[in-house]
């Protein structure tokens, strides 16, 4: 077996496909654009799901680093109106099957579980292509190239491998998130962050929302969810970090003051997170030696399943490559063939969630799914 395998993307899709390969003792190289681990923020929260991320954990052998990870009482919930009054209030016995984790340690620890040369960083892809002989080349900003038997894409929304197998572009959902934080909240901001309790807050209405999240220590990260076309933010300065808060803030005005603060009194100014999604059901015919895992795959907009989808899948392909290490093109049919119908189930259930934010009581929608058994995340 000389099975070597290029990932291009370190984020926990191309990780823990690492991750996997290397307990499975097949070697793999992972390509990253940013220069180092620690180059930029990682996200937030992330609930690891039992039926989908946490048999990726499984699959990479760190279930125990994993728990080690895991914050507890971060699986409460609550629906807020826009007066304050909390409508739906759900505690974390432990029991609900979604520990919440930071994605930035999650992204740690897999890291940590790899040999020290796996991941090249500073290496954003500027090109893909197919070289003959069954090969790709793969070149990059910083003046280098690379040619490999066997490419994944874990390379996120605009990957530069998905080209190779279809012509499908992101397109954007008709969503935003405004993204903003707040520090030492139970002391600085205690009416907001006794609103926001010990785990998530969402606070919706028709086509807008305000969504928070008690992160590690004394933090609340805040989502405010605009259904606004892109034209709509573009003429707002975001660097201008104030008025572009009161001008967000704006749209929620006679909501509750602990709720508007989540976007007025911010400590990191606002940033804007567009959502884009490929067609429902992206899927794209069996090209030898190349395929993509995570968002390059099947981006869609938020609902709580895209890390865990794209960590299932770099463990199944993983899993596929090490059950056929001399047979690569079934392995990865065998990981599309059951990577395609997961990931339109998941976007088709994505898409239910977001027409009940579009719905005349989106809160009384929400409440009712969450009361049936079903996730706000």
């Amino acid at each position: 077996m000389n099975t070597h395998v290029t990932i291009i993307g370190a984020g926990l899709g191309g990780l823990t496909l690492a991750r996997v390969l290397h307990v499975n003792g097949i070697p793999s190289t992972v390509y990253e654009a940013e220069p180092s681990p620690a180059a930029r923020a990682q996200g937030g929260m992330l609930d690891i799901h039992d039926y989908n991320g946490q048999l990726a954990i499984k699959a990479a052998d760190l279930v125990d680093e994993f728990d080690s990870l895991i914050l507890e009482g971060r699986q409460a919930m609550r629906i807020l109106d826009r007066d304050g009054t909390v409508l739906f209030d759900k505690g974390d016995d432990g029991t609900g099957g979604r520990p919440e984790v930071q994605r930035g340690e999650l992204r740690q620890m897999l890291l940590d579980a790899l040999p020290a040369d796996t991941v090249r960083w500073d290496h954003k892809v500027t090109s893909t292509r197919a070289s003959g002989d069954g090969q790709y080349e793969v070149a990059f900003a910083n003046g280098t190239t690379i040619v490999t038997n066997l490419l994944v894409g874990a390379d996120g929304t605009w990957s530069r491998v998905r080209p190779l197998l279809s012509t499908a572009t992101p397109e954007y959902a008709g969503t935003s998130f405004i993204e903003t934080y707040l520090y030492e909240a139970d002391t600085r901001h205690p009416a907001t962050a006794q609103a926001v309790g010990g785990g998530s807050m969402g606070a919706p209405m028709r086509g807008k929302g305000i969504q928070a999240h008690r992160e590690r220590g004394d933090t609340l990260h805040t989502y405010v969810m605009l259904a606004e076309p892109l034209e709509w933010f573009a003429a707002i300065d975001f660097s201008d970090a104030d008025a572009a808060a009161a001008r967000i803030a704006r749209e929620f005005d006679g909501w509750a003051p602990e709720l508007t603060a989540l976007i007025t009194d911010g400590d990191t100014g606002v940033i804007h997170r567009p959502h884009f999604t490929l067609p429902i059901g992206h899927r794209w015919d069996r090209v030898p030696g190349v395929t993509l895992v995570g968002d390059a795959a099947h981006v869609t907009a938020p609902n709580g399943e895209g890390a865990n989808l794209a960590m299932l899948d770099g463990a199944e392909l993983g899993q596929a490559i090490a059950a056929h290490p001399d047979d690569v093109e079934a392995a990865i049919t065998e990981y599309e063939q059951a990577m395609f119908p997961r990931s339109t189930r998941e976007a088709l259930d994505g898409a239910e969630y977001y027409k009940i934010m579009h719905s005349e009581d989106p809160a009384k929608d929400l409440i009712g799914m969450l009361s049936a058994g079903g996730s706000a995340s």
